[in-house]
């Protein structure tokens, strides 16, 4: 647990990219608190660059590589918003990116991926078939991996979107994060325990892809198995590392079907007038759903991303 980020590393962190990133901001929707019976504060990264948190964690761990690094060239892989933000990132530091993506990645996450000048290399829709692809692409570039979220680093610029939510709305009671590899719900719980032990972080993920929600539960780590969500964001599994954080620093995770997560998005997009993608919407379809105690409280949300296919609705039935 020793190379966890300390509060003043994520402080650094947020000086070392503010230059880069928008600082998004707080909105708030008396309908919705109506319905959840609290103060809902929705900290605005679908707003952000890239359309999604991402940038932050990319921004921040690219800038740690030396110039020798940066000749090199950076390589991930993602379903879209990472890759997305280590191609913006490398773009300012001059670097080739590679980005592997599966073959069903959404056209808008792709197009943007491409748009910002990575190399993109499609791969089968498996967690396996990501790992294979990228290692063939390390071997033959000799780029440095930037891992979505088993790495200090982008937790660390990750942890930046709840210490500014936190800055902002001072006395949360709650900080719900949707989990996906559990690099967002990592940094934003450290960030949350360094400035105050009386707010509970609670993740929200799809019950097709529930392996963060076992492993919590169980008390050790269990992959995921063929993943299935609208949120195509969070099929990803946990790492030990942000398994070890999440089990030392999270409340709780919950479980959200895709049919309340759709239910959410729509309504986010009614009353708030904010374009969110379906993984943005998991904390408030656990707050709707009761699978989070709410009433009475101020809570956080981190609307993690909008980048939609607006062809491909979830709500608009195919012709």
């Amino acid at each position: 647990m020793s190379d966890i980020p300390t509060l003043d590393e994520i402080r650094r962190a947020a000086g070392r990219i503010s230059p880069f990133i928008h600082r998004t901001p707080v909105l708030t929707s008396r309908a919705i608190n109506h319905m959840a019976g609290a103060d809902v504060f929705f900290k605005c990264e679908n707003l952000q660059k890239v359309g999604a948190f991402k940038i932050r964690g990319a921004t921040n761990a690219i800038s740690y590589l030396s110039d020798e690094q940066i000749k090199r060239g950076v390589a991930t892989h993602s379903s879209g918003n990472h890759a997305a933000a280590v191609a913006k990132a490398a773009r300012w530091r001059g670097a080739r990116a590679y980005a592997v993506m599966p073959r069903n990645a959404p056209r808008v996450k792709q197009d943007a991926v491409a748009g910002y000048g990575a190399e993109i290399i499609l791969c089968e829709p498996t967690l396996a078939a990501r790992d294979e692809v990228l290692n063939k692409v390390l071997a033959d570039t000799g780029a440095v991996f930037i891992h979505p979220y088993d790495h200090v680093h982008v937790i660390e610029g990750q942890a930046t979107a709840a210490l500014e939510l936190m800055d902002d709305v001072p006395g949360l009671d709650m900080l719900l994060v949707p989990i996906g590899g559990g690099g967002l719900i990592s940094g934003s719980a450290l960030s949350a325990h360094a400035v105050s032990s009386a707010v509970k972080v609670i993740g929200a993920e799809p019950a097709g892809a529930d392996d963060a929600h076992r492993s919590f539960n169980l008390g050790y780590l269990v992959p995921a198995d063929r993943p299935v969500s609208i949120a195509d964001g969070l099929l990803a599994s946990l790492s030990e590392l942000t398994f070890s954080i999440i089990s030392s620093h999270v409340h709780d995770v919950v479980t959200v079907s895709d049919e309340l997560t759709i239910q959410a998005m729509r309504l986010i997009w009614e009353r708030m007038k904010l374009v969110v993608e379906p993984s943005a919407a998991l904390p408030l379809a656990a707050i709707l759903a009761g699978s989070v105690k709410t009433r009475g409280r101020k809570i956080g949300i981190i609307l993690t991303g909008g980048n939609v296919d607006l062809d491909r609705l979830p709500w608009v039935k195919a012709k």
